[in-house]
């Protein structure tokens, strides 16, 4: 790399990418590779903490963590994807903060429209929100359950989002340095969220593509875990902590 190419770089916004990880062997690999190569004209940071993996990929992710091209964190217990999520935060240097889930559920080729409005100075907060673009059919309960927890935000929250659950969160770094968050599991995505938003902040959505795992390929949520989001969102609505 020439000096003046290195110059254009070091311009150029850093996008950091946290990806939680737990128990996603047979992802990992090719969606670190599309994280690579996503289309877009930043900087990057790919910070991947695994939650105490069982099943090799936290074996695989400290062979990827030789090459110095990914941040690898090894959590030393199982503390779920908000403390994940927390790890990957603390490590975060970048202009813009993306949270990713290591399975291939969403497609980073996705990242370009997502960056976009925050590039533009149109909002400092965006999701991707899985019911606006194409998608794979959903469990006929998951998505009534999604639908529900939203309408509850939405209530709780004054706020019109259309899919509180998503995985794509996307905001500035003043964003991410205000946030205090401290659920470990489940509560993560309605914490965060609830936090955003009593902040002050309004949620940009766009269209994202989603590609939905069956429960044999994975997929790890379940009825009891809606119990949790309700909680939380009452608890973050109605108290301080």
């Amino acid at each position: 790399m020439s000096w003046s190419q290195a110059r254009q770089e070091q311009k150029k916004p850093t996008l950091s990418v946290v990806i939680p990880a737990y128990n996603e062997f047979a992802t990992i690999d090719e969606l670190l590779r599309r994280v690579r190569e996503a289309p877009i004209d930043l900087n990057r940071q790919i910070i991947v903490v695994d939650d105490y993996s069982t099943d090799g990929t936290r074996e695989r992710l400290q062979e990827i963590a030789l090459s110095n091209e990914i941040l690898v964190v090894l959590l030393a217990s199982n503390g779920g994807k908000g403390a994940a999520v927390r790890e990957g935060l603390k490590r975060a240097t970048g202009d813009i903060v993306l949270i990713q889930d290591a399975d291939l559920e969403y497609d980073p080729d996705d990242y370009a429209v997502m960056i976009r409005p925050i590039l533009r100075g149109r909002a400092e907060v965006v999701y991707g929100s899985r019911f606006l673009g194409e998608h794979k059919a959903m469990y006929f309960w998951h998505s009534v359950g999604n639908n529900f927890l939203t309408l509850l935000t939405n209530i709780l929250f004054d706020s019109t989002l259309t899919d509180m659950e998503t995985c794509y969160k996307v905001f500035t770094r003043e964003v991410a340095e205000r946030l205090r968050l401290r659920s470990d599991r489940w509560g993560f995505d309605p914490e965060i969220t609830s936090r955003i938003l009593k902040l002050g902040y309004r949620i940009y959505e766009v269209p994202v593509s989603y590609t939905g795992r069956e429960f044999q390929e994975g997929k790890k949520i379940s009825w009891r875990d809606a119990l949790t989001v309700i909680v939380t969102l009452l608890r973050c609505r109605f108290t301080s902590w």
